[in-house]
């Protein structure tokens, strides 16, 4: 690989399936033009057992088993329609154990989306480090369950697999866990900069110089200490900043109220912008009930930023509700930019690629040179969206459509 300084790097960027294009915008942003299929062949035996090969010389015979001597492999995993989430995690094993036994020196696994963070506790106290006192209700809830966070992280180490980075993880247990079992060789990394700069840049949101008019919402105490951080990277001086809490009846049923630790109350915010954040939605269910509390306000516009969007028929369904105006998401389950997937949602969905910002950390990370960019995100964007002007690719060009260009 040739990073885009123009040197030459020992890094290797393969995938979980030999066409992934979210994969491939991640290699060539580090530098490697070279086809991922061209590196590493997915084979598979008659009896559908996988059996990846890093592509080597057939005729050179001196270097078996050394092809990735002093390399550091990253393998860029990421959801998929064809494959189930248990295959590719099976597959990242195998494929960080054929790097580890050909010579790598650092096998990396990048899954913006970590697989099994829902399993992020088990039935007994001590099967997940939670930041609130876990009650027998709790425990119970897991009863029967494996934690399954756990046995990944583990299986992952066991494999070969150095170093996890992620995107935006909801969980402490899952955090504090793999921190545990790698190390600290984890890095979660939270995209407050991006979120920042499209809705301090773009036309999403109406609000004074000072973000006077401006809300930011978090929908629970959990997603607290996220907003409040997202609030202190704007540097609007005159946001307001609310929190919400839930209180769920049944399994499919939660009540909205103001928290009672919120910062401001609903007290002279008619009229507002509001920006509910989360890490991510998959039955839409609490977003929208919150958004549909949120009314109570009168907001101009009301707009929904979640890092991980789950694009259920269910939620797609539940998410067209008018309380909801605009969704922004990140490509971090990338069958999200497929129209067809956003389904109606289309006209209210905007997506913020994220592969050169990956790219760009992965060097932090490797201490590799880089040209480094501000703003380093792309911005997909239906034309069926009212507020779509021209197509737009590239973070530069918000100015000028802020300014009716």
């Amino acid at each position: 690989m040739t990073l885009s300084t123009g040197s030459p790097t020992n890094v290797v960027v393969v995938s979980n399936s030999s066409d992934n294009p979210f994969a491939i915008d991640v290699a060539y942003a580090m530098g490697q033009h070279e086809d991922i299929a061209d590196i590493i062949s997915m084979k598979h035996f008659m009896n559908s057992e996988f059996c990846p090969r890093f592509i080597s010389d057939e005729a050179d015979f001196d270097n078996i088993g050394r092809k990735l001597n002093g390399k550091s492999v990253v393998i860029v995993s990421t959801g998929s329609h064809v494959k189930t989430r248990q295959e590719l995690a099976m597959s990242n094993l195998i494929i960080a154990r054929a790097a580890k036994e050909n010579g790598a020196e650092r096998v990396i696994l990048v899954e913006p989306d970590l697989f099994y963070s829902a399993q992020d506790r088990g039935p007994h106290q001590g099967l997940g480090e939670t930041n609130f006192e876990r009650d027998i209700r709790d425990v119970k809830k897991f009863d029967g369950q494996p934690f399954t966070a756990k046995l990944y992280a583990q299986l992952l180490k066991l494999s070969g697999v150095d170093t996890v980075m992620t995107i935006h993880n909801h969980s402490d247990s899952v955090q504090k866990m793999f921190c545990d079992v790698f190390g600290g060789d984890f890095h979660n990394l939270i995209p407050y900069e991006i979120y920042a700069h499209y809705l301090l840049n773009s036309n999403i949101l109406n609000y004074g110089e000072d973000g006077e008019g401006l809300v930011l919402c978090a929908p629970d105490k959990g997603a607290r200490d996220f907003v409040k951080e997202m609030y202190k990277t704007l540097g609007l001086s005159k946001a307001k900043f609310i929190m919400l809490d839930k209180d769920r009846t049944a399994e499919r049923k939660v009540e909205i109220t103001l928290h009672k630790e919120s910062e401001h109350t609903f007290d002279g915010l008619d009229g507002a912008s509001i920006v509910l954040f989360d890490d991510m939605v998959r039955t839409g269910s609490t977003v929208v009930k919150s958004c549909q509390f949120l009314q109570q306000i009168n907001p101009q516009r009301m707009v929904f930023a979640v890092s991980h969007f789950y694009a259920s028929d269910e939620g797609r369904e539940r998410m067209a509700h008018p309380a909801i105006g605009e969704i922004l998401t990140l490509n971090t389950l990338p069958t999200i930019l497929n129209r067809d997937e956003q389904g109606r949602l289309r006209k209210k969905m905007v997506v913020l690629k994220v592969e050169k910002w990956l790219a760009q950390e992965l060097c932090n990370i490797l201490g590799l040179p880089q040209t480094q960019e501000a703003n380093p995100y792309k911005i997909d964007m239906s034309s069926k969206n009212p507020r779509f002007k021209r197509k737009i690719w590239f973070s530069e060009e918000l100015s000028e459509l802020r300014l009716g260009d």
